[in-house]
């Protein structure tokens, strides 16, 4: 299913809003796969709603759902705050439904966290990206992100990655 970039809904997500996610991530398993070696599983879902980087405040997190007018969750987002330092929010995930990309989602999703982290005066910027994951890295690079340092083996699941941190200023 191809979208249009339409004006979309954009939330927070409850732990209320698992099976969306979780049918998310079986719409994104090829990421999934890239990423961890496995297929999607109840424990991704409950961790996308635990997870926060060291030192930040879970409950100062935001973990976002893009959906369609209909009300089909396309996409997910996860934004800390005060990672790695303290005026930085930091994009641990950016997933979108594999039907769905290519047609403005990412950019569209991505001014809403920018606008989020201005909005809490964020200064910085920060996202990983897995090495393997080169469409994903040529979207950040062409949104103005640059590469802080790459980060060897980095253990995802089954997987061990090359992630390249990157930033750009808010």
């Amino acid at each position: 299913m191809k979208t249009d970039p339409e004006p979309l809904g954009i939330r927070p997500l409850i732990p209320a809003d698992a099976s969306a996610v979780r049918d998310l991530y079986n719409r994104a398993a090829d990421f999934v796969l890239l990423e961890s070696g496995t297929e999607p599983t109840d424990q991704m879902v409950a961790d996308f709603f635990t997870d926060h980087p060291p030192g930040s405040d879970l409950a100062a997190s935001c973990k976002l759902g893009m959906f369609l007018p209909g009300g089909t969750l396309v996409a997910i987002a996860d934004m800390a705050f005060g990672y790695p330092e303290t005026d930085d929010a930091y994009v641990g995930l950016l997933l979108i439904d594999q039907n769905c990309r290519g047609v403005g989602l990412g950019r569209t999703f991505l001014d809403h966290l920018t606008a989020t982290a201005q909005a809490r005066n964020g200064t910085r910027l920060l996202i990983a990206v897995l090495d393997e994951n080169t469409r994903g890295r040529a979207f950040w690079e062409r949104e103005g992100f640059w590469l802080v340092q790459s980060i060897p083996n980095f253990k995802i699941g089954l997987k061990t990655h090359v992630v390249h941190r990157m930033w750009r200023p808010l």
